[in-house]
């Protein structure tokens, strides 16, 4: 009896933590912390699986309300960035033609001497003006980023065009592409999945670059691995460039729209890629390596 007694106190004791583990992980979640999770130990095998099946409910949930929260954000940030290419893109036609009346009009009565700084002031200012309307398309192409249009297109294909494109713009950097599959597929938008590889190839090049200008003699080196697994296709990018230590930065920060560390950036570039991705039911994802980056993209096969 005594025997059978101990057995029992143990189970009920096992059962009832389990239980009270449930509710405080309900409790949790419902007080919005999706970071609360049930401990998983051994005990009756229908509770392990309730345990297990719950954790995996807080994990969609979290997923879910971080979708939720970063589609609020990109709304409110494409209203404002409608209302900037606006304000800034009514002005500019009117100059340009200002600066070409000013330009027939006193070109011929300067003296020789003062022409070319004058000619060399009004290619600046274009200049100037020129980097305006760049800033003021990519505001207009986030705020009307349209919603993929869903396609079989295989990403092997995709990544190598543009390695292909890229590779162009600095041959002294080695990109090599590493893949086990002569083709990958993902139901995807071409054009909006070919963007987001371009993106992070050309920061890659950049940050190399960058750091050549202050360190002589390193191997610059980009590697991009794609691989797939049952449920999910996963890609990264590692560069070995200025990274993110070097600019004092919050790695979660890069991502937030109008954020940026280049003099003439518009901080849109790495939004517009995540919210890309998130569109695709992707991840992505920044991390710092002692000597580069890392960039890590996980598309989600099961809810493509």
């Amino acid at each position: 009896m005594f025997i059978s007694i101990s057995i029992a106190i143990r189970f009920s004791s096992r059962f009832f933590r389990s239980i009270n583990n449930l509710i405080y992980a309900s409790i949790a979640i419902g007080e919005g912390n999706f970071n609360s999770k049930v401990p998983e130990f051994k005990t009756d095998k229908d509770i392990e699986i309730l345990n297990k099946n719950f954790n995996l409910m807080i994990d969609r949930l979290k997923i879910q309300q971080e979708k939720l929260i970063t589609n609020e954000r990109y709304e409110a940030w494409g209203t404002l960035a409608r209302k900037l290419a606006h304000e800034i893109k009514n002005p500019l036609t009117p100059i340009l033609l200002s600066i070409d009346r000013i330009k027939n009009k006193f070109l011929n009565e300067i003296h020789d001497s003062g022409k070319d700084d004058f000619k060399e002031n009004l290619k600046i200012i274009n200049n100037q003006i020129k980097q305006i309307e760049n800033m003021v398309n990519e505001f207009s192409d986030f705020a009307r980023m349209p919603k993929p249009i869903l396609r079989r297109n295989d990403l092997i294909a995709i990544i190598k065009d543009n390695i292909n494109f890229l590779k162009e713009i600095d041959l002294s950097i080695d990109i090599k592409f590493l893949n086990r599959y002569n083709s990958i597929f993902l139901n995807s938008d071409r054009e909006q999945i070919s963007r987001v590889f371009l993106n992070l190839i050309k920061n890659s090049i950049e940050s190399i670059q960058e750091k050549s200008k202050n360190t002589d003699n390193f191997d610059k080196k980009i590697t991009i691995e794609l691989d797939e697994n049952p449920d999910h296709i996963k890609c990264v990018i590692e560069d070995n460039g200025i990274g993110v230590d070097t600019l004092k930065i919050k790695i979660n920060e890069v991502f937030n729209p109008y954020f940026t560390t280049k003099i003439n950036g518009t901080g849109l570039g790495l939004s517009i890629v995540k919210k890309i991705i998130n569109d695709h039911n992707g991840f992505i994802q920044l991390l710092p390596l002692s000597n580069g980056v890392k960039v890590e993209i996980i598309f989600n096969k099961n809810d493509s």
